[in-house]
C-alpha cells in the first residue's frame, strides 16, 4: 500500500511523503505506483523549475518507495502552493479508484 502524508501550515502545503508500493501489478507493470511516481514527480520539477525555490528532497536508492519533500518555513509561494494542491487532487482521484492501493491522511483537512 501507499501512504501518502500530506502536512500544512495553516492553509498551504509545507511537506508531503509518500511511502510504500501498491501492488496492484507486477514489478514494473504497477499502473498505480507509476500514477502515484509521475504525479509527484512531476509536482515536485514543476515546483523546482517554476518557482526556483529551495525545497528539500530525500528520497530511497534503487528500491525506491520513499518520496520526502519540504518547503522552507518561510515560503509564500503561490504558484508552488498551487502546484501541490493540483498533486494533492490528482492524488485523491487515483485513491478514489484505487483506495485498496493508496491511502492519502491530509492533516489539517
Amino acid at each position: 500500500m501507499i501512504e501518502v502524508t500530506i502536512e500544512r501550515k495553516p492553509s498551504a502545503i509545507k511537506s508531503f511523503t509518500i511511502t510504500g508500493h501498491a501492488g496492484s501489478g507486477p514489478y514494473g507493470h504497477d499502473l498505480v505506483c507509476a500514477a502515484v511516481s509521475a504525479v509527484s514527480f512531476g509536482a515536485v520539477n514543476s515546483v523546482l523549475q517554476l518557482c526556483e525555490i529551495d525545497i528539500s528532497i530525500d528520497q530511497a536508492g534503487d528500491e525506491g518507495g520513499f518520496l520526502q519533500i519540504s518547503l522552507p518555513d518561510d515560503n509564500n509561494d503561490e504558484k508552488a502552493s498551487l502546484l501541490l494542491e493540483g498533486m494533492v487532487i490528482s492524488l485523491q482521484t487515483i485513491e478514489r479508484d484505487y483506495g485498496q492501493f493508496i491511502s492519502i491522511n491530509d492533516a489539517n483537512k
